[in-house]
């Protein structure tokens, strides 16, 4: 496959330093010269991140973990944008571009960003997380434009559906699911992230690579030309 001129996109999704590595890098090659991804559907994902985002707004950082510093929820659902990422003191093309979930003022002038998760995954760690978080954190602190902000704490804030609640057979609006909350808290790491968005910045300017081995879309794609071949 030959490519083109220029990416089709040079913003990079804090996402994709999560997700999409650990997917599959041909997949994510595709997606930022081409600009082709394969379909989701995953229709509650929104709506899901819409009402547990809200029942933030304005909450102390105190009612989400004690262990934070003392501020405020005031910022949701924004989208940041870093400048140009320097990869070994040049400038590259890239730069960071992604909305995050829940931004917190502290009372003495630093940030707390948190993001939000309905999920029961055992992925749901900070390890896992930090490079997405890192990414946004870097966008906040190194802004394309605007006044920069200091993060000083990142975290998950994870609810993990346990239970349902009310009675089904009256289908009012106090019918649900009951959830677990959870606040797990992510160190900063401005160096691993340094590392991690290299490697995919140099990832995305090399030339097309492999299949990951676990990609369901490749291994689908391969059968059904297989099998039309044949």
């Amino acid at each position: 496959m030959k490519r083109p001129e220029k990416p089709a996109r040079e913003f990079i999704s804090p996402s994709d330093l999560t997700f999409g590595l650990s997917t599959c890098r041909r997949c994510l090659w595709i997606k930022y010269w081409y600009k082709i991804t394969a379909p989701l559907s995953m229709p509650l994902v929104g709506t899901l991140s819409q009402l547990q985002e809200g029942s933030f707004r304005g909450i102390s950082t105190a009612a989400i973990d004690p262990l934070l510093r003392a501020g405020t929820v005031t910022k949701w659902g924004e989208w940041v944008k870093s400048r140009i990422i320097e990869i070994n003191g040049e400038q590259s093309r890239w730069r960071i571009l992604g909305k995050y979930d829940l931004i917190a003022d502290n009372e003495d002038g630093t940030v707390a960003l948190i993001d939000c998760k309905v999920s029961d995954s055992d992925r749901d760690s900070g390890a896992f997380y930090s490079p997405q978080l890192e990414a946004y954190a870097f966008a906040l602190e190194n802004p394309a434009a605007g006044k920069a902000v200091e993060v000083a704490s990142m975290g998950l804030l994870i609810w993990k559906p346990i239970s349902t609640l009310g009675d089904p057979a009256t289908a009012n609006d106090n019918t649900g699911f009951g959830v677990r909350q959870s606040y797990v808290p992510v160190e900063r790491d401005s160096d691993g992230f340094q590392v991690k968005i290299k490697s995919v910045i140099e990832l995305l300017e090399g030339e097309m690579p492999g299949s990951g081995e676990n990609c369901e879309q490749c291994a689908f794609i391969e059968k059904r030309d297989k099998a039309l071949s044949e």
